[in-house]
């Protein structure tokens, strides 16, 4: 009998070793996942939910027999919502693993320096991975730099972000101007940057532009910024054409050489760099500019100098036969 009872024993044991094995071999084992594969966690989802999902997509065997295990063998800790990159060969263990510890799907969208709003604006909807519309936003709310997102993420979220990073930008380095800029506000500031970013792609010029707009302002010189003449017909998209006479004498908020002073508001979205020139200028006393050839300009203080500057500009296009 008592070694009947010991056969016995040894044989639950045996079983219960089997189907202990059997339950953490289909956790920690074995995957329905061929190729890497992207899943995305609703917000909200709970682990029932998320189960339920996976097993509809077909990353795991089944719903009840992954809560089970995931309760006996894995982390408490609640899934995450987001897109996540389960890789191939996954086990439901790295499947929990990743939906509640991994890092989420991140992709970008870029706004460059200089980037009108309505351009922004359809860069936006055309991102096919965002949802929601969004109106065009104000020209030169937004700072230029590359910005993440979700799948599944509103376009309005995204451009509230891009807006609160020009929110702050500006509350940081607005206190620290140079106290004798001629710009009293940060509006002011705003829509002068937007002028220094369309009118030089020279990094190292910024600030002597900006220098030279500063004093054109403190004198009451008309800025005569050929952006601002093209601003209210393309809405700061490329004009692909020359400037007519007539847009050069219209009338209205923007048109820099038809009125004194700044436009009615930007006619970009200025980088930090642009705004910093505007904020710190060059100690110049240049009020006259033009291109030099180069891709940049040449700056004069007087007239007769800009003269000189704008002959030798004309030969140079002469030469190249532009």
């Amino acid at each position: 009998m008592k070694r009947g009872f010991l056969v016995a024993v040894a044989v639950v044991a045996i079983a219960i070793a089997g189907a202990a094995g059997w339950f953490a071999s289909g956790w920690y084992g074995g995957s329905e996942i061929e190729e890497d594969t992207a899943f995305i966690v609703p917000t909200g989802a709970s682990l029932t939910s998320t189960a339920g999902k996976l097993a509809d997509e077909g990353l795991i065997g089944s719903a009840d027999a992954f809560l089970l295990r995931a309760k006996v063998l894995g982390s408490g800790d609640p899934v995450k919502a987001g897109e996540f990159l389960l890789p191939a060969g996954a086990s439901p263990a790295t499947i929990l693993d990743t939906l509640q510890h991994g890092e989420v799907i991140r992709r970008m969208v870029t706004v460059p320096e200089g980037l009108p709003s309505i351009m922004v604006h359809e860069r936006l909807m055309a991102e096919d991975l965002l949802t929601g519309d969004v109106a065009v936003p104000a020209e030169g709310s937004i700072l230029p730099d590359s910005y993440d997102f979700e799948r599944g993420e509103a376009r309005a979220v995204v451009l509230a972000r891009m807006q609160q990073a020009m929110t702050d930008f500006i509350a940081a380095e607005w206190p620290k101007r140079d106290a004798d800029i001629p710009v009293k506000t940060v509006d002011e500031a705003l829509s002068l940057a937007a002028i220094v970013e369309k009118e030089t792609g020279v990094p190292g010029e910024r600030r002597m532009v900006a220098g030279l707009y500063s004093n054109r302002l403190r004198i009451g010189m008309r800025l005569q910024a050929d952006p601002t003449i093209i601003y209210p017909i393309t809405k700061g998209k490329p004009l692909g054409r020359r400037i007519k006479r007539s847009e050069i004498d219209a009338v209205n908020g923007y048109n820099t050489y038809s009125m004194a002073g700044l436009p009615v508001g930007p006619i970009t979205n200025p980088g930090r760099e642009s705004i910093l020139a505007v904020l710190h200028p060059a100690d110049t006393k240049a009020i006259y500019m033009v291109a030099d050839g180069s891709g940049g300009h040449a700056f004069a203080d007087t007239l007769a100098e800009h003269n000189d500057n704008v002959a030798r500009w004309r030969a140079h296009r002469r030469a190249t036969g532009k």
